[in-house]
């Protein structure tokens, strides 16, 4: 299935973005690809088609059907090359995501990919965290929990219901960003299928 159909979005003006429209194109198909092939059993290429598409970076790859989540995974430090890891996060949101029963043959044409790629990660403090232009890592006593820039948004909070939840995420207090937590912010550059 190519999303070439449908229109991508991004939660970036088109001046901000890294990836060209082809690049977000290219590899929206290959999230769809790599998920049908899941079901088809049968090998995928994974020869990134540009240098640009070949270098490390991580990324979470989110699906939706019917306007609910039906999947998220992702890699928040770079493993492999976007291609790959995007091919890879697909699989596994379909697949391996511990909420949901795996993604059936009558789902699969009816899902909708949003692809997140990831910056490095920074130390950031509370005052600095800007609702819509970070995603959060809140990281205290070996737990850790992480959410998106785009997360804040879809529900409205502000900075400090942000992170709260993102401490509630880690498995918590939701004041732990305020004793002694580690925070970290990281941006991303999003977009997918409406």
């Amino acid at each position: 299935m190519s999303p070439s159909s449908e229109q991508s979005r991004t939660l970036l003006s088109p001046e901000m973005c890294e990836y060209s429209l082809a690049e977000r194109e290219s590899l929206l198909g290959l999230a769809h690809d790599s998920i049908q092939a899941w079901l088809e059993d049968r090998e995928l290429d994974l020869t990134p088609p540009s240098p640009h598409l070949a270098q490390p970076r991580g990324a979470f790859t989110t699906l939706h059907l019917y306007g609910k989540l039906r999947g998220c995974i992702g890699y928040v430090f770079p493993t492999d090359s976007l291609y790959k890891t995007v091919a890879d996060t697909a699989r596994a949101a379909a697949f391996d995501d511990p909420r949901f029963e795996p993604v059936t043959f009558a789902e699969v044409l009816e899902l909708k990919v949003e692809i997140s790629v990831l910056s490095a990660l920074q130390p950031i403090m509370p005052a600095e965290v800007e609702v819509g232009r970070y995603g959060l890592i809140v990281t205290y006593g070996g737990r850790r929990g992480l959410l998106l820039p785009q997360v804040p948004i879809e529900w409205g909070w502000d900075r400090d219901t942000f992170l709260a939840q993102t401490c509630l995420k880690a498995g918590l207090p939701a004041d732990a960003w305020q004793h002694g937590a580690e925070l970290q912010g990281f941006t991303a550059e999003v977009f997918g299928e409406d």
